[in-house]
């Protein structure tokens, strides 16, 4: 049994986690803006469940959060960053508040509440670390370019963090879904950029914000599965640094990939030209 410290929890792929877990056997510290939604789905999760109030940019309210887990059940296991936020727009559409106000969820946010549990694992020796990112942290997209941002920030410093804390016995996982069935396109979690540019209208920014709203629960993905399969993993003791769901993220990273080794033997010799040229002993 573990003690599973989930962010986001009240619906989406947190409040799916928090069923898979206890379903698992484990015990689980589940946050979210209002908890009262996470008690009133999970009734009788009994002592096996804590919900605590959590909002992630509030860095009291982190600190908090965690004293009460410790508290409760006396350690944190698993910390899994899956709060978020969206924003679809092109990249010049952003505004700098709206830019910043993604940036402090899906970044700061992530990075407060991974600093609040991380002494609790180095003084286990022990635990791991899972932070939900997107197709999008990997393979950028048009209209998705702030969001996908966030996401390349938490995919970079993550896989230092794995290197960090490998040595001291905590894994570190990066979630990649693609599409999946969730409130994640609904303007709850989404949001766009209010100050459109009419250049971007017809062009693939644009077109994204079509395909967006077209296929608000219809994505290929199933949450539930997707929820299990995290559990699964970590479960396993053998958990990824990256961990794709989906099948259309599947494609779209191996996509990326051919496509910059393709690149990449292309301008090899230029990069290659570009060293010190060695000078014979």
């Amino acid at each position: 049994m573990s003690v599973w410290f989930i962010t986001g929890a009240s619906r989406g792929f947190g409040a799916e986690l928090v069923e898979k877990a206890l379903e698992a056997g484990h015990q689980v510290v589940a946050t979210a803006r209002t908890p009262e939604s996470v008690l009133s789905r999970f009734p009788a999760a009994g002592e096996s469940l804590l919900a605590v109030p959590l909002d992630v940019t509030d860095e009291a309210q982190v600190a908090a959060a965690v004293e009460a887990a410790i508290k409760r059940f006396g350690r944190i296991d698993v910390l899994v960053n899956n709060a978020g936020r969206g924003l679809l727009g092109a990249v010049e559409e952003a505004s700098d508040a709206e830019v910043r106000a993604v940036y402090d969820t899906n970044v700061f946010g992530l990075l407060a509440v991974t600093r609040a549990v991380l002494p609790a694992l180095r003084a286990q020796g022990a635990g791991h670390v899972v932070n939900m990112s997107s197709v999008g942290g990997f393979n950028g997209s048009p209209g998705w370019g702030i969001y996908a941002s966030t996401k390349f920030a938490v995919e970079g410093f993550s896989e230092s963090l794995s290197h960090e804390l490998k040595p001291l016995g905590i894994g570190v996982t990066i979630v990649e879904p693609g599409y999946f069935r969730t409130d994640f396109l609904d303007a709850s979690s989404l949001h766009a950029a209010q100050h459109g540019i009419q250049d971007y209208v017809n062009g693939p920014a644009g077109q994204t914000r079509l395909k967006a709203a077209a296929v608000s629960h219809k994505q290929p993905g199933d949450p539930a599965k997707g929820a299990a399969a995290i559990v699964s993993a970590i479960d396993s003791g053998k958990a990824p640094l990256r961990l794709q769901l989906g099948g259309d993220s599947l494609a779209s990273i191996e996509n990326k990939i051919q496509r910059v080794r393709t690149e990449l033997e292309a301008w090899r010799q230029i990069a290659l030209s570009t060293d010190h040229d060695i000078v014979p002993a």
